[in-house]
């Protein structure tokens, strides 16, 4: 791989939807002030760096423009469907080093499909404690079902909204969205909708100012999360096949799929995937 930066949008066939992201190749000459410079420079919400790995096909790590986090499922995206556009691998299984753990991806000739952590289920959050993190034109906008921190790999709290039209209303305190995701340490909030504009099974949201990512236009951890939270409340309504929709408040549109499989009621798998487009390239050096 040669010394090369990429910037990719993720979960989109369109570059003017997604959640753009940095790929760095062949970086393991970098140090971590070096990385994190790099991503400084490059602004985008995550960039992920490839690296060797002696107990996997690669390494990767991931930093924000102000910290390294363990995982990035819209990183991982555009980085596996790059290095197959690139013809560095081909369609098939492989699998990824990340602080996270090891985890398995799935190549496919469009798209591909991540392996994320089985699902954790934490605290359950009173609605009195996030309603101040939100100002909305509607009162009482938090929906009925339970307000629960979730991970697939990364913490966040995923908080019901009782319809669309509110999910697109809420303008977020970010000073306020900051605390609670430090008192719960988690990533952010994940609000989402069960109305969608598109036939999908939810429409979503993503706060991480803790981060320093005031809203993201998709997140694949996050929808992971999601979906077995969804899966664990309302399990006659869905398959375990998701296609959720994010981003349309930022006017970057995405689709994220998530594949849940099972061992009985105990979901034992989770897979979230999509498609990503090449924005530009240009050569670094160390």
């Amino acid at each position: 791989m040669t010394n090369m930066i990429y910037k990719a949008t993720a979960f989109t066939e369109d570059i003017n939807g997604g959640n753009p992201a940095g790929v760095v190749l062949n970086a393991d000459s970098l140090n971590e002030e070096q990385m994190l410079n790099i991503a400084k420079k490059i602004g985008y919400s995550e960039t992920a760096f490839i690296m060797k790995s002696s107990k996997a096909d690669f390494r990767i790590r991931f930093f924000t423009p102000v910290d390294e986090v363990d995982l990035c499922g819209h990183a991982i995206v555009a980085t596996f469907n790059l290095l197959r556009d690139l013809s560095i691998i081909n369609i098939g299984d492989y699998i990824q080093e990340t602080k996270a753990g090891v985890l398995k991806i799935k190549i496919q000739e469009r798209c591909i499909y991540m392996e994320q952590n089985t699902p954790e289920y934490f605290e359950l959050i009173h609605k009195d404690e996030i309603e101040n993190c939100f100002k909305s034109s509607v009162k009482n906008y938090i929906s009925d079902m339970p307000i629960q921190v979730v991970s697939t790999g990364l913490k966040d709290i995923i908080l019901p909204v009782k319809d669309l039209k509110t999910l697109f209303c809420l303008k977020p305190n970010i000073q306020k969205i900051e605390e609670i995701s430090k008192k719960y340490n988690v990533v952010g909030i994940h609000a989402f909708s069960l109305d969608t504009i598109n036939g999908c099974e939810a429409h979503t949201r993503n706060f991480a100012p803790r981060y320093g990512i005031d809203e993201e236009s998709a997140t694949g951890t996050s929808n992971g999360a999601l979906a077995c939270y969804l899966m664990n409340y309302l399990r006659n309504k869905f398959n375990g096949n998701f296609t959720i929709e994010q981003g349309y408040s930022m006017k970057r549109p995405s689709k994220i799929k998530v594949q849940l499989k099972y061992d009985g009621n105990k979901i034992n798998e989770v897979y979230v995937g999509g498609s990503a487009v090449i924005i530009s390239s240009n050569r670094y050096f160390p």
